[in-house]
């Protein structure tokens, strides 16, 4: 049994799709990113150290842990801190495509193995009443980029272009494939 460093909701629930079994451990680190580097290096670095901090003490558990981030014109979109920010978030985002990153790590005895995938998500043209709506709903306040696209955010979004799952904070298909080799039964197989 793995552990899952990370207390999404989200990450939990597809996981458990998979019939895996895991525990849960949440990784106290600063999650800010480093500016001095590009995002998608500061999103796995931000997806490594969260499995280090949860690995360092576990030797022999495989820990599993992800970041995710919502960029647009260069700009990243985190958690709002405030429904103001959400707002101003999802603004930003209406009529636009942007960039769901999503960085996973597996980490297993001070052995790092990362991945990275993104998702270009277009939305349509919002009105502030759709996006006050939505914020009274009290979603966006959890997310990245102020939105779940497996909730109520659901209407905004016209298509997309990569993985739907790795919107919701994890990479499914890739990490099955990296989870069964290091031994975990996806699904009842190992074998990818």
């Amino acid at each position: 049994m793995f552990i899952l460093a990370s207390q999404s909701p989200r990450r939990r629930e597809l996981l458990s799709m998979l019939g895996l079994s895991f525990d849960i451990v949440t990784a106290d680190i600063d999650e800010t990113m480093d500016a001095s580097v590009s995002v998608e290096d500061a999103v796995t670095e931000i997806s490594r150290k969260k499995a280090e901090a949860v690995g360092k003490d576990r030797p022999g558990r495989l820990i599993v842990s992800a970041d995710t981030i919502v960029t647009v014109d260069g700009r990243v979109l985190g958690k709002p801190h405030s429904e103001a920010e959400a707002h101003a978030m999802l603004r930003s985002l209406s009529g636009r495509t942007h960039t769901v990153m999503t960085a996973f790590c597996l980490y297993l005895d001070g052995r790092t193995e990362t991945h990275v995938e993104k998702t270009d998500v277009v939305f349509k043209p919002l009105s502030d009443e759709e996006i006050d709506a939505y914020i009274a709903t009290g979603s966006p306040m959890d997310k990245a980029g102020a939105y779940g696209i497996q909730d109520g955010a659901a209407v905004f979004v016209e298509r997309l272009i990569g993985d739907y799952y790795n919107v919701m904070g994890l990479p499914v298909c890739e990490l099955a494939k990296r989870l069964r080799t290091h031994g975990v039964p996806v699904l009842g197989t190992v074998i990818p």
